[in-house]
């Protein structure tokens, strides 16, 4: 028997040899398990030093590598904050240039709004007052149709007309011809012809005006439409190139009231205005002819030549013509000539062979006169026989 004493309370145990053994076989396990422990926590502890030592190592690479890192970023950064210093330079230098192209332009766009406004302004004013103009003249047009005959009303409109044009005759149309359409020899005519010429007088543009108006108080009211086929035909007739009927008419008419009204679908470049719009009518279709003047001119140019080549041409038909008349004159009077010479020939031998004959009988009468005797002369007349005896004996 083996015996144990507890080692806390000092009581004595006996056990056999095989709880003997177990007891041994535990107190073995458990300071086999106390030496695997402080084993197991010196390995720790070695490798614990071990990581902390190779962290350690690592940690002060990592820093070497970081510091070399972290001094190349530094290099790389002063070298990005001087590119960046010198783009902000260059930036700058570029805003400062942008800034004054900006100025610039801002100070060009306020310079532009500044006479946009202005030009509006001066534009707003001059229409104002044309309007106020117009409205004035329509507001004398409706007084002049309460107060006027229809007679009276026709030859205010046309003195209106004329002393619009005459206005500016001095100043914008200086070469211009605008008169009262007088000539009625092809049986009508109009009110006005206006003709206008370059400087070598040329003519570039000619129109026929008519002027149309009727009181308020006419029983009969005309349509413009009334006038478009005569005015039409004194257009042709007095060789104008526009027709234009200038009216007062159907004065509720909104297409007529509405401007400058083109009835060419009707009548060839003919236009219906109200009197507001003589003057600016004449201007556009003025303008319009003298942007075409330098091709009239250039055609006029060609047609002179023309007209000198075939007055040319016509010169030497007329001398071939004259000449050849003259040839055959000539040649049968040459002819006629011939044959009366022929004739005087044939007349002369007629009367050669007269004289011949003549000659003859002078020689036979002479002959005869030669034998003529008093014998034979009073042969077989008794009386005279005893006269000439008669005288012979005296």
């Amino acid at each position: 028997m083996n015996e144990i004493k507890c080692p806390k309370c000092g009581e004595v145990f006996r056990v056999d040899a095989s709880g003997y053994a177990a007891i041994v076989k535990q107190v073995r396990d458990r300071e086999f398990g106390k030496e695997i422990e402080a084993r197991t926590a010196g390995l720790e502890k070695e490798k614990d030093a071990a990581v902390a030592l190779a962290k350690a190592e690592t940690e002060k690479d990592l820093r070497a590598q970081l510091a070399e890192k972290e001094r190349a970023l530094a290099a790389l950064q002063a070298k990005l904050a001087a590119a960046e210093a010198d783009k902000q330079l260059a930036v700058l230098a570029a805003g400062t240039e942008k800034e004054k192209e900006i100025t610039a332009l801002q100070f060009q766009l306020d310079s532009k709004e500044q006479e946009r406004l202005l030009s509006e302004k001066a534009l707003r004013e001059q229409y104002e007052q044309e309007l106020r103009l117009k409205q004035e003249q329509v507001e004398l047009y409706r007084d002049f149709k309460t107060r006027q005959s229809t007679k009276m009303l026709g030859e205010s409109l046309e003195q209106h007309c004329l002393i619009e044009f005459n206005r500016l005759r001095a100043t914008g149309f200086q070469n211009a011809y605008f008169e009262k359409d007088n000539d009625a020899r092809t049986g009508s005519k109009g009110d006005f012809i206006f003709r206008d010429y370059d400087e070598n007088g040329l003519e570039f543009i000619s129109i026929m005006f008519e002027m149309k108006n009727e009181a308020d108080a006419t029983k009969t009211k005309h349509k413009n439409e009334d006038f478009f086929k005569e005015l039409d035909k004194d257009r042709r007739e007095k060789g104008c190139e526009y027709a234009v009927l200038v009216t007062l008419l159907e004065g509720d008419s909104e297409l007529y009231n509405a401007g400058i009204v083109d009835v060419s679908y009707r009548y060839e470049k003919m236009y219906v205005i109200r009197p507001q719009f003589f003057i600016p009518l004449i201007t556009v279709l003025r303008n319009a002819a003298l942007h075409s003047l330098a091709y009239q001119q250039e055609l006029a140019v060609i047609r002179e030549q023309n007209v000198d080549i075939t007055h040319f041409e016509e010169n030497i038909e007329a001398f071939k013509k004259g000449f050849a008349r003259n040839y055959e004159l000539a040649r049968g009077q040459f002819a006629t000539a011939i044959e009366e010479i022929d004739k005087s020939i044939l007349h002369l031998q007629k009367i050669k062979e007269n004289l011949q004959k003549s000659e003859n009988n002078l020689r036979l009468a002479n002959n005869k006169a030669e034998d003529l005797t008093i014998k034979r002369l009073t042969k077989n007349n008794p009386t005279m026989a005893a006269r000439f005896e008669a005288l012979k004996k005296d």
